[in-house]
């Protein structure tokens, strides 16, 4: 779905400005009266691709079962939503649930300058735990945004899937021979080396959300 329709359009933003005003999602009939639409079955066509399209999600038959998809804020001039997939360990590594992580259903979404983003496809964001990668300026509680890729350059900010020990971690990416040292940066920790087969790159750091 590479545009939206003017009655797409129509129908997204009654549906934002709806719950935003109440608190809870309009009807398919709330829909179709205020968007002066000929049936119910024309809003549910309409609502089914804007699902498809990532703009909004509903609950089954439920009647007021619309919320907002990760794509509703395309709208909001210089403003998009990245999936926020969890939490990155900025210091010895952590363990997660699963090795493909920005494939993962996210739970939350930020917003960012889209700006911050441009060009850039595949983008995800994580939460910072500790606070190995201070002197580059991340801090523990801030939020990275990643751009899915499986390789890297050196010197790179990587997220780090050790796949034997199931864990990730963010650090910069320096190979050499036979192995990898993923270099904090904080000048009181040490280096973690790898074997390369050990190692798999999930994504290069592109921006920082600043935690308060």
């Amino acid at each position: 779905m590479k545009e939206l329709s003017t009655k797409q359009k129509s129908i997204l933003k009654y549906v934002q400005g709806f719950i935003e005003k109440k608190g809870y999602p309009p009807s398919v009939r709330d829909i179709q009266a205020a968007c002066k639409i000929s049936s119910t079955s024309v809003v549910d066509y309409n609502l089914r691709l804007l699902e498809r399209g990532g703009f909004l999600r509903r609950a089954g038959e439920v009647a007021r079962g619309i919320t907002l998809g990760a794509k509703a804020a395309l709208k909001r001039p210089g403003i998009i939503e990245v999936p926020l997939l969890g939490a990155i360990a900025a210091g010895a590594p952590i363990p997660v649930p699963e090795a493909e992580t920005w494939k993962q259903a996210p739970e939350e979404t930020v917003e960012v300058p889209e700006a911050m983003v441009r060009g850039k496809d595949e983008v995800y964001a994580l939460r910072v735990k500790g606070t190995s990668m201070i002197d580059a300026l991340i801090n523990d509680g801030d939020t990275v945004l990643l751009r899915f890729q499986k390789s890297a350059d050196r010197g790179d900010m990587i997220v780090a899937w050790l796949k034997d020990e199931k864990e990730t971690t963010l650090k910069k990416y320096f190979p050499e021979d036979g192995r990898v040292r993923l270099q904090p940066a904080n000048a009181t920790m040490k280096p973690i080396y790898v074997d390369p087969k050990n190692l798999e790159i999930q994504g290069k750091v592109v921006g920082v959300i600043r935690g308060l």
